[in-house]
């Protein structure tokens, strides 16, 4: 069985064949032109990092553009980050993005890395292990993350380590779980987010943890988080949409047998309308500028949101 983001990108890449080639390959052309000098990729500010890396790899990789030139400068990247001291995303994002490249372009970004190197990072995340089960950002925090900890999970999963006593991940993620439904990021928070919510089911679903009834109290969640716009919002306290949570709700929502619950055409045309004419997506609607990491969500959008009687391209 595929790793989950493995299983994701074949999803998405699947789904991204019903879209017209000319939207294709306005988005495919826009990542493109955003890679640095260095061959890795930058956010609105500064320069390349990991986190954008990863997403404008994953987008390539779904589009079918992970070739050539352009995947071996980010091989380059990828290789001049191996030595460093990366914080948990930033290592997912280099390990996925190497193991895109392989799958794409057949470079191996990890040939002159230590033998070893998966047991090393194996033990270095169970330094980021709590005593309630989860895991943490970083070693001197104090709090379990329900995001971090799927993080970790993804981690493992794609250099081949399985997590160690499991159980304990799921009862760590049933203690997040809200009254409202939906999931909460760490202990402390006072309500449930789409975002900590799609990271827990994920890690529900990788561990075979998922029952009817999670899925009818997720489901409820999720359902009011759709706004007039179309789009999905982070929590309650926000009355805007947005796209991040748009396409991590919606993904849940179809992992939970779900997504006819919400209106999917009208959430459609909100990511449709965040679309730059140039290729990229807008975050939201107030979101003036534009990144790689939300292109990634409005390509996934694009992919897993099948077009209405309404919808269009």
């Amino acid at each position: 069985m595929p790793a989950y983001l493995e299983e994701l990108t074949i999803r998405l890449g699947t789904g991204l064949g019903e879209v017209p080639e000319a939207i294709r390959d306005k988005h495919a052309n826009y990542l493109k032109a955003a890679q640095q000098a260095d061959g890795g990729f930058a956010g609105r500010e500064g320069g390349s990092d990991l986190y954008y890396t990863g997403f404008a790899l994953r987008s390539l990789a779904v589009l079918g553009e992970l070739t050539g030139s352009l995947a071996e400068r980010s091989a380059d990247f990828l290789r001049s980050k191996l030595s460093g001291q990366e914080t948990i995303i930033d290592f997912l994002s280099l390990v996925y993005g190497a193991m895109l490249l392989d799958a794409s372009a057949g470079i191996d970004v990890f040939s002159a890395a230590s033998p070893n190197w998966r047991d090393a990072v194996a033990d270095a995340l169970e330094k980021l292990r709590r005593d309630d089960g989860g895991y943490a950002k970083a070693e001197q925090g104090a709090a379990s993350s329900t995001y971090h900890t799927f993080l970790v999970l993804l981690c493992r999963e794609l250099i081949e380590r399985p997590l160690p006593q499991p159980e304990r991940v799921v009862e760590f993620i049933l203690s997040q779980q809200a009254e409202e439904g939906g999931f909460r990021e760490i202990r402390a928070s006072k309500r449930a987010g789409t975002n900590p919510t799609a990271a827990a089911i994920g890690t529900l679903r990788i561990l075979g943890a998922l029952n009817n009834d999670i899925r009818e109290h997720t489901l409820d969640f999720l359902v009011d988080m759709q706004t007039d716009e179309g789009g999905l919002r982070a929590n309650t306290r926000i009355p805007i949409a947005d796209l991040l949570s748009t396409f991590t709700g919606s993904l849940t929502l179809i992992d939970l047998n779900g997504l006819d619950e919400i209106d999917v055409s009208a959430a459609r045309r909100f990511a449709e309308g965040l679309q730059l004419e140039t290729g990229g997506f807008h975050g939201a609607a107030w979101d003036t500028a534009h990144d790689v990491e939300y292109s990634f969500y409005g390509i996934g959008c694009l992919a897993i949101l099948p077009v209405g009687p309404q919808g269009s391209n």
